[in-house]
């Protein structure tokens, strides 16, 4: 929703709908409405391919997991470990859609999209998680190295690496448009280069004997985890913290937005994102008199929001329009 109104007053006209989450190639998602339906996110958009991504990772976590046991490699039993918790997170994404496609309430005047931000967050502390776990394994082995059995090695291997290969291929779309299918994006390609780890230490034993290998590659397979896990994190909590997305520059902004006619400044100028892919921004505006008078607000109001629309992509928005002075009385938390 955007609304106008002139300082002081309470009428409010609503002049657009809220942002979807959409490819930003692509352009606005809708034409100019009213509608207050948060619910088209990335992730519900893509939640088929996720379930299939889901499905996958279970299904070579299992097989590692008997694999591992058999073989007796902590390698093939970290990358299983590292795959279940793929798939929890997977799994978290999902139900996080779930929630994000309820309607908005007069409580939860956004409904459930942030979820699907919790749910990112949580996906990476199960990361994180995991790369401890690996890690404190491996030091241990290392001091008294299991027998490793390397035919069983490279065959699971062999397995998890085209499993992964296929989810990669379904997630490379929609890993552009959401923290979430991002998120699992990340997982599934420490999973394959984790798939790959294995083949090579079933191949070094096979072929020295060397059963150091085994432990060596569950530390390179921990420390690929967590630089891209970092990353997430890092995004997740710039979502939390209500910071202005990455794409959004709020000097520009205000630059496009003091070029229209009737606008003499842009103050308490604010940007944050609900989640993936839902931009939101707020803003007073400090017009000239006329336009309060003349009763052309209804007329600024739409010129902002198709500035805003038209080259931030942003399309929930709410805006204070007021004379100059009326800034004497607020007390702005950004200017």
């Amino acid at each position: 929703m955007t609304g106008a109104r002139p300082a002081g007053g309470h009428d409010h006209s609503d002049g657009g709908g809220p942002g979807r989450d959409r490819d930003p190639r692509r352009g606005p998602a809708r034409a100019h409405g009213h509608g207050h339906d948060h619910s088209g996110t990335a992730t519900g958009r893509h939640s088929r391919t996720l379930r299939l991504v889901l499905l996958i990772t279970l299904a070579v976590a299992l097989a590692e997991v008997g694999g591992g046991i058999a073989a007796g490699a902590l390698v093939l039993l970290a990358d299983a470990a590292h795959m279940a918790a793929d798939a929890a997170g997977v799994g978290l994404s999902l139900l996080a859609a779930r929630f994000a496609a309820r309607p908005a309430t007069a409580r939860r005047t956004f409904g459930y999209a942030r979820a699907e931000i919790l749910a990112a967050m949580a996906n990476a502390m199960l990361l994180i998680g995991m790369a401890v776990f690996i890690f404190v394994e491996a030091i241990r082995r290392l001091m008294a190295p299991p027998s490793v059995s390397p035919p069983l090695l490279i065959a699971f291997g062999l397995v998890a690496l085209i499993a992964n290969a296929t989810s990669l291929l379904l997630l490379r779309r929609g890993q552009a448009q959401s923290l979430n299918l991002r998120g699992a994006f990340l997982e599934v390609a420490s999973d394959t280069l984790g798939a790959a780890a294995v083949i090579v230490t079933g191949l070094v034993i096979a072929a020295t004997g060397f059963e150091r290998a085994d432990p060596i590659a569950s530390l390179a397979v921990a420390a690929l985890i967590l630089p891209r896990t970092w990353q997430l994190l890092r995004e997740v909590v710039e979502v939390l913290l209500e910071a202005s997305p990455k794409n959004i520059d709020l000097a520009e902004i205000r630059s496009h937005m003091t070029a229209l006619a009737g606008v003499r400044a842009v103050h308490d100028l604010h940007a944050w994102t609900i989640t993936s892919g839902l931009p939101v921004l707020s803003a007073h505006i400090v017009v000239e008199p006329d336009v309060l008078t003349d009763g052309r607000s209804a007329v600024m109001l739409d010129a902002l929001q198709a500035c805003l629309r038209g080259h931030f992509d942003v399309e929930h928005s709410t805006f204070q329009l007021e004379l100059a002075g009326h800034a004497d009385h607020e007390r702005p938390m950004h200017e």
